[in-house]
């Protein structure tokens, strides 16, 4: 593995959702909640900034170009060069203390993401499926803290976080409609080990979750057994995500929100994006068919 290098710090209060975009070689992520959009550049090492009007989950890239984002107000289609925001659909205007969080689209272009209670006290989250159609379906209620989302290299699993139950599940899941069945516990994160967060999968099925509050990442065999931990320099990682022009590279998000001047002193880095090769690749990024 090589040295874990901090490649851009905007000191983001909840850095999240790395998405590598293979047609511009450049990488999106974002700040939750001093709602900010990102374009890291790694050959310039530009991290251009765009300012978003609410807070913000995830963003997803669009097959016809720009990105499409999930906001606290629903769904969105955000312009790449401007910022500038389209609404599309929110799906629980009956919950105005909702937003929704982390979200990915599968194989065939459907946008999968999840709601939570922004106070993060209530559950009331909901995870949906936004189809290429734009239309809404639910795929599952009773989520504390909607997060990190991924699939099998076969399309036959889906993984999916609820970070407050410390919880990754499985289902089974239905390439041809989009369905999910048969829920079970794929990994419970110990309370020494922080709370998981944002995941992706590699190219082998592995699956690499971030340790919020835990200082580490952590990548789980297919059986759900920890093969490896990856001791990372700040406590708050959130997301990783595979880019590079080989999907060699492993891009980590962070966040600073709640570090104290005594926390930077130990991890002056906090709220950054980070970069390091970890010998595996990564599982190619899929687009919203729209």
């Amino acid at each position: 593995m090589s040295e874990i290098r901090c490649v851009a710090n905007p000191h983001a209060r909840v850095g999240e959702g790395p998405v590598w975009d293979d047609r511009r070689q450049v990488l999106w992520w974002i700040d939750v909640k001093n709602p900010r959009l990102f374009r890291y550049d790694p050959r310039s090492g530009d991290n251009r900034e765009f300012a978003m009007p609410e807070r913000i989950g995830s963003v997803a890239l669009r097959e016809n170009g720009g990105l499409i984002g999930a906001f606290m107000g629903g769904f969105a289609w955000i312009d790449s060069e401007t910022g500038a925001i389209t609404p599309i659909a929110d799906p629980e205007p009956e919950r105005p203390g909702n937003r929704f969080n982390d979200g990915k689209c599968d194989r065939r272009g459907r946008l999968f993401a999840g709601t939570m209670d922004n106070a993060e006290i209530e559950c009331t989250g909901t995870l949906y499926r936004l189809d290429p159609d734009l239309s809404v379906h639910v795929m599952c209620t009773d989520v504390h803290l909607s997060n990190g989302l991924g699939w099998s290299p076969d399309d036959r699993v889906l993984y999916y976080t609820d970070s407050l139950r410390r919880t990754i599940w499985a289902y089974d899941f239905d390439l041809a409609t989009g369905e999910i069945d048969h829920r079970r516990v794929f990994a419970r994160v110990p309370d020494d080990a922080g709370v998981p967060d944002g995941l992706c999968v590699d190219a082998a099925g592995f699956v690499w979750s971030a340790h919020w509050g835990g200082w580490r990442l952590t990548r789980y065999a297919p059986d759900g057994q920890i093969d490896r931990v990856v001791e990372m320099p700040v406590p708050q990682p959130s997301c990783p995500a595979f880019g590079g022009p080989d999907l060699d590279v492993l891009y980590v998000s962070s966040a600073a929100i709640g570090m104290t001047p005594s926390d930077f002193a130990k991890a002056p880095d906090g709220g950054g994006l980070f970069a390091l090769e970890i010998g595996v690749p990564g599982l190619s990024v899929n687009r919203f068919a729209a």
